[in-house]
C-alpha cells in the first residue's frame, strides 16, 4: 500500500458553498484540471471516460442492455471489459462455493443472475488488477448475503434482527474478550453463511488496505446496519414513515460502504483527514443517497410482486403525499435527480477546495461508482423491469 500523501494546508469550506458560484465552475471542473501533468485527472466520466491507470482491454462499444428510466439523470458508461467481468465472475463464484459455502444449489441461478462481476468492473474502472476488484466483489456479495438471509426473502425477518446483525458485525469488527469466551465467539463466525462471508471478505480487505481504510469501512457498515434496524422497526409496527424520515433511513441503509472503498480498490489511499472533511462527507453521503434511490426505482416492480409491503421511495410518497402510483414514482425520479445534481455541484466545490491528487482521484472514483451502479441496475434485466408509467 503506497504511503499516504502529506495532508494539504488546513482549509475550511464555507458552511454552504455558494450555489451560483459553484454552478459557474461546474462545467470547468468536471472537465478536469488543465496544465502540465494533469491530463489524467477528471472528476466524473462523461462521453470520453478516463482511462484506467492500468487498462485491461479497450471497452467495447456495445449498446447497454435494458432501458434507462425515462427522465432519470444519469451518465452512460462504456461496457465493462468482458475479460475482467469473466474472471471476476469465475473467482467470486469459486469463493462463494469453496471458501464460504455461501448458498445452496437451488440459489445458483439467482447468484449468477445478480451479475456481480459486471457490477464491480463497471463501478471500479481504475482498479489496477482483478485482485483489487475482488476486494469490492467479496464485500458486495457478503453484504447482500446478510441482507437476503437476515432481512429479506431468504429467511430474513425483522424479529430478532438486531441480535443477528450485532453478531455478524463482529466478523468485521472483532470481539475483544477474555480467553475463556474468545473461542466460542471465533467458532460462531462460521455458524451461518452471512457471518462466514463477512469474516472472509473482511480478512481479504484488511490484508490489502490500511488500518484507516479498514476502520472507515467498519464505520460505514455500522451505519448500514443501523439503517437495517430502523426499517425493521417500522415493519414490526406497520409504520409508513414520512418522506423525510424515509430518506433519513435510506442515508444509512444504502450503498455508502461501496463507493467509500474506491481508493482501496484503486490501490491508493485518501488520507483520513481529507476523508473526514465535512464537505467530503457530504459528497459521499449524497452519492450514497442518489445511488440508493436508483435501487428503489429499478426494483419497484420486483418489490411490488413480492409478499408483504416493501418500503421504497415511490410507495412512501404515494402514501404520505396522496399521489397516484405513477405520480409518486415520477416524483421519486425528481428526488433522485435533485440528489444527483447536488452531488455533482458539491463534488466540484470539494475538488476546488482540495486540489491534491488523492482527493481528485477519490472524487473521480466515487463518481464512477455512481455511474456504474446505474449501469448495473439498468442492464440487469434478470432482476429488474420498469413499471408501465410512460
Amino acid at each position: 500500500m503506497p504511503a499516504p500523501e502529506p495532508s494539504p494546508p488546513q482549509s475550511r469550506l464555507p458552511a454552504a458553498a455558494s450555489r451560483s458560484g459553484a454552478n459557474a465552475d461546474v462545467a470547468r471542473i468536471l472537465r478536469g484540471p488543465s496544465g502540465l501533468g494533469t491530463a489524467g485527472l477528471r472528476l466524473a466520466r462523461r462521453e470520453e471516460p478516463a482511462t484506467p491507470s492500468a487498462p485491461p482491454t479497450p471497452p467495447t462499444a456495445v449498446p447497454a442492455e435494458g432501458n434507462p428510466i425515462p427522465g432519470l439523470y444519469h451518465h452512460p458508461v462504456p461496457e465493462p471489459d468482458p475479460g475482467r467481468v469473466e474472471e471476476v465472475s469465475r473467482r467470486i463464484k469459486a469463493w462463494a462455493l469453496d471458501e464460504v459455502d455461501l448458498y445452496p444449489e437451488e440459489w445458483e441461478e439467482q447468484f449468477d443472475g445478480f451479475s456481480v462481476g459486471r457490477y464491480m468492473v463497471a463501478c471500479h474502472p481504475d482498479a489496477p488488477t482483478v485482485d483489487h476488484l475482488m476486494l469490492a466483489t467479496r464485500l458486495m456479495v457478503a453484504e447482500n448475503a446478510v441482507d437476503d438471509c437476515y432481512c429479506e426473502d431468504h429467511g430474513g425477518s425483522p424479529i430478532g434482527l438486531g441480535g443477528r446483525l450485532l453478531l455478524a458485525h463482529t466478523a468485521l469488527d472483532a470481539l475483544h474478550t477474555t480467553r475463556e469466551y474468545q473461542p466460542r465467539w471465533a467458532e460462531s463466525l462460521h455458524s451461518d453463511a452471512p457471518r462466514r462471508a463477512y469474516r472472509s471478505a473482511m480478512e481479504y480487505f484488511v490484508q490489502a488496505s490500511s488500518p484507516s481504510q479498514a476502520d472507515r469501512f467498519r464505520h460505514d457498515m455500522a451505519r448500514l446496519h443501523m439503517g437495517y434496524l430502523a426499517e425493521a422497526a417500522w415493519a414490526q409496527t406497520d409504520h409508513v414513515p414520512e418522506v423525510w424520515e424515509y430518506l433519513a433511513m435510506r442515508q444509512f441503509n444504502n450503498f455508502r460502504p461501496c463507493p467509500t472503498i474506491t481508493d482501496s480498490v484503486g490501490g491508493y489511499e485518501l488520507p483520513a483527514d481529507l476523508h473526514a472533511q465535512p464537505a467530503m462527507q457530504r459528497v459521499i453521503a449524497l452519492a450514497g443517497n442518489a445511488t440508493t434511490i436508483v435501487n428503489d426505482l429499478y426494483s419497484y416492480t420486483k418489490e411490488l410482486a413480492s409478499p408483504g409491503r416493501h418500503l421504497n421511495l415511490p410507495v412512501v410518497i404515494a402514501e404520505r403525499e396522496g399521489l397516484s402510483d405513477r405520480d409518486a414514482y415520477l416524483k421519486a425520479v425528481e428526488v433522485h435527480n435533485d440528489l444527483m445534481h447536488d452531488f455533482e455541484v458539491e463534488a466540484a466545490a470539494v475538488a476546488v477546495a482540495f486540489p491534491v491528487p488523492t482527493a481528485q482521484r477519490f472524487l473521480r472514483g466515487v463518481a464512477a461508482w455512481v455511474d456504474g451502479n446505474h449501469y448495473w441496475h439498468q442492464t440487469n434485466t434478470f432482476r429488474y423491469s420498469l413499471p408501465d408509467f410512460w
